[in-house]
Formats: structure tokens, sequence, C-alpha cells
């Protein structure tokens, strides 16, 4: 019974390698090697909650209308940040009770530092960024200043903030898990780039907000996917990442060093790379959570490495 086991054991093996050197020969000497699905991974998609949906703020071309705003709480001065549960007052017209307003923030980013070339001339462009804080009720409307109750709140709520009438979001399905294809060469969809991040952050992963400077107007709509890339000239031209690149090479057996394009000071006789050649790489997904005529606020729902403000964005069908 054992030899007969082992027996089978070497017949699949053999069996095995047969199939492999004649796929090895139908390629051909001068076949270029085909990466199979097993090359790239699973993209496993996290779902957007409630919360993602309601907080993730966005850019408008127009200004928002400021008429209404939140001048303070119960326990003002003692008090200056409001959340679930506070009480608010709210300066303005037009409140009734039962009313649901939406309390938006319009933002200014404190570090007045671009993260890419030409960042701050595009969103001036774009138009203003605004941060959504959290949903209000209006209990009463007897006082010169309406009061309302935070019903849920994405951050704290502070006087100046403004009150817009609540309205609700696209729910927004998803696509089963897929094979990541990591090296997917440009087509001619549409097209953009990240511009921005919630919070004015500059690395980003999974979970975290983007605004794209694409929008309705380019036939984005809510549920989109899109997919970042990132080229190697990109890193080149990264303030920080661009520092590796015109590093020694650390192989001290290696009898003549290589240079990347166009940094030759460190190159001797060895070989010169050219970084502008080597293939886009993609590093995350994002779906569409919002649009306006020209911009989108993004998700990213998957990624494996670290997503910059400043990577292309390109629409993914799936």
């Amino acid at each position: 019974m054992k030899k007969t086991g082992l027996l089978l054991v070497l017949c699949a093996a053999l069996n095995g390698l047969a199939q492999t050197t004649a796929s090895t020969s139908d390629q051909g000497a001068g076949a270029a090697p085909v990466m199979t699905a097993g090359s790239f991974p699973f993209e496993r998609v996290q779902t957007p909650t409630s919360a993602d949906l309601y907080c993730a703020g966005f850019i408008s071309e127009h200004a928002m209308p400021n008429a209404n705003y939140v001048a303070g709480g119960l326990h003002t001065p003692i008090a200056s940040k409001f959340e679930n549960g506070d009480l608010i007052y709210l300066v303005g017209g037009g409140y009734q009770a039962g009313q649901q307003y939406s309390i938006l923030r319009e933002l200014r980013d404190p570090n007045e530092q671009e993260l890419f070339y030409g960042q701050s001339k595009m969103l001036k462009m774009l138009g203003q960024p605004y941060s959504e804080l959290g949903r209000v009720r209006i209990l009463d409307t007897r006082s010169k200043m309406a009061v309302a109750q935070v019903e849920f709140s994405c951050d704290s709520v502070v006087p100046g903030d403004i009150a817009v009438p609540y309205a609700d979001k696209t729910p927004i399905s998803f696509h089963p898990p897929v094979r990541f294809d990591r090296y997917l060469p440009a087509s001619n969809k549409t097209g953009g780039r990240i511009v921005m991040a919630k919070d004015f952050d500059s690395e980003i992963g999974t979970g975290a907000k983007v605004y794209l400077n694409v929008g309705a107007n380019q036939g984005v709509k809510v549920g989109d996917y899109f997919r970042a890339v990132r080229s190697y000239d990109a890193d080149l031209h990264d303030p920080v990442d661009s520092l590796s690149f015109k590093a020694a090479m650390s192989e001290d057996s290696l009898k003549y060093q290589p240079a990347f394009e166009p940094n030759f000071l460190t190159r001797t006789k060895g070989p010169a790379i050219h970084v502008a050649d080597m293939p886009r790489r993609a590093v995350g997904e994002i779906v569409v959570l919002s649009t306006t005529p020209t911009t989108a606020t993004g998700m990213i729902v998957f990624s494996l490495e670290d997503i910059h403000v400043g990577d292309n964005v390109e629409l993914d069908e799936q």
C-alpha cells in the first residue's frame, strides 16, 4: 500500500515537471514572460461606514452660504467645543423646530506648504475646501438664536462653524474582492490627481479621505472607483524620496556602481539607470463618496503602500 502511494506521488511530480517544460517550450526563447493571476494580490475592499460618508468633507467651486452659524452652547464660555448630545445656539434665519442641519467648517491649511509643485494654484482654481463636522436638529426657535442639539458629530463643533440644510448621501455599492493589477498600462479613461487629503495629511492609507480634481463635469459619479498610480519619475522629484536615488549602492563587491539618471555625481563606469523608463505602479484603490461639478471626494479602500497627495488617479472599471 505504501509503495503504491509513493508511485502515485512520483507520477504526479513527473507529470507536473513535464507540463512546466512543455509550457516553457511553447513560449519560445524570445517570448516575454506573462504575469499570472497569482502574481497580483487580492483587493479586499474596506466598506465605508455612515461616518465615512457623512464626515468626508469636500471642495466646492462655489462658497457655501455662511449666514447661519454656531454662536456657542449651553456651557459657553466654559466650553467652546461641542459634540454628541450637546446643546448649541445658531445665529441666522429660516430655522424651524425639527429641521436638521449639517455643520461645516471653511478650511485653511495652517501648514502653508505645498505637498507637490503647483498644489496651491490648483486648489485655488478648484474652490474652497470644507470639513463636515456633524448633524444637528433644531429644538427651539423662540429666541433670537435657535437652540439645536448635536445628533451626530464627526469632530468637535466650535463657534464660527456654519450650518447648512442637511441632505442624505447617495448609498454606494461595492464590488467583491478582485485581483489588483499593479502594473496595468495607462489608458484613455478619465484621470486626475489627488490634490488634498482630509486633515491636510500628506501620506495616507486605507480609510483616509482624499479630494480629486475631477468631478461630475468629467462624468465622475458616486460609487466610481479610481486607481491611484505613481511613476518612479515622480519619486525622483519628491524632496524626500529623491535622496535615496542620490545615495551610492551599498554592495561593495559590485565593480562599477550604477547611477540613477539624472543623478550622475556618483557614477564611475557603471550603467546609467533611467528612472523614467521604469513601469508606473498602482498603489491603491479609491471609491468616490460624493462629487461636485469640478471635484470628487474619495475614500481609499485598498492600498499596497502609502498613497501620496499629488499621486495620479485613473478611472478603474471593475
